[in-house]
């Protein structure tokens, strides 16, 4: 039998679905968080995208365990794609990205959950598709940079961060999804113009 919360059996494409009828936002207000684990990978294939494989799940800076796992597939692929190949996944990317991270957030009824680490994949893969060809050295600056910028959230990043909170009360929608996505890229944008300088 598949692993599965016994706090929520309701499916990802019945939570998509309700969450836009009147009067949703005071009911979902008065449920309680769900806290993450194996029985969310079950649920839909968009939780296995928004995890990476499972990645976000761990219970120590799933951030930077999603960014290393990021890395680590950009290995297996890079061999196989050209620079087209990566903008055409990292446009999908971005598409599947805010969906599945929008499922993710509604699923466990939180903003922004900590587990949810596909932001950080899609903003590492387009830092090494745009420092490519690098040696080892320079992508281990970038993974450093980018989880500095991500985890301080200082000036711009930060900016982004709280741009799509929300409201106190407020279950989480397309609007949270897309914040969760946003403000990784806008890491990733400052840590490529740190680079820029520091290599001119």
């Amino acid at each position: 039998m598949s692993p599965q919360d016994p706090l929520d059996t309701v499916s990802d494409a019945r939570v998509l679905t309700e969450t836009t009828r009147p009067g949703f936002e005071s009911a979902a207000a008065a449920q309680p968080p769900l806290r993450p684990g194996l029985w969310l990978l079950w649920r839909s294939p968009l939780h296995w995208v928004s995890l990476a494989m499972g990645s976000g799940l761990s219970p120590v800076a799933p951030g930077t365990v999603g960014t290393l796992w990021a890395w680590g597939a950009w290995r297996v692929l890079d061999p196989w794609l050209n620079t087209a190949g990566w903008a055409v996944v990292l446009v999908a990317g971005f598409f599947v990205g805010w969906w599945a991270c929008t499922a993710t957030a509604r699923a466990l009824r939180v903003a922004d959950p900590s587990c949810v680490v596909w932001d950080e994949v899609l903003a590492f893969w387009l830092i090494l598709w745009i420092v490519t060809p690098a040696g080892w050295a320079l992508q281990l600056a970038a993974f450093v940079l980018f989880r500095l910028f991500d985890a301080v959230k200082v000036g711009p990043v930060g900016w982004a961060d709280r741009l799509f909170k929300a409201a106190p009360g407020q279950p989480p929608g397309w609007a949270q999804g897309f914040g969760i996505v946003f403000d990784d890229l806008v890491a990733a944008l400052c840590t490529l113009l740190v680079m820029a300088l520091w290599l001119a």
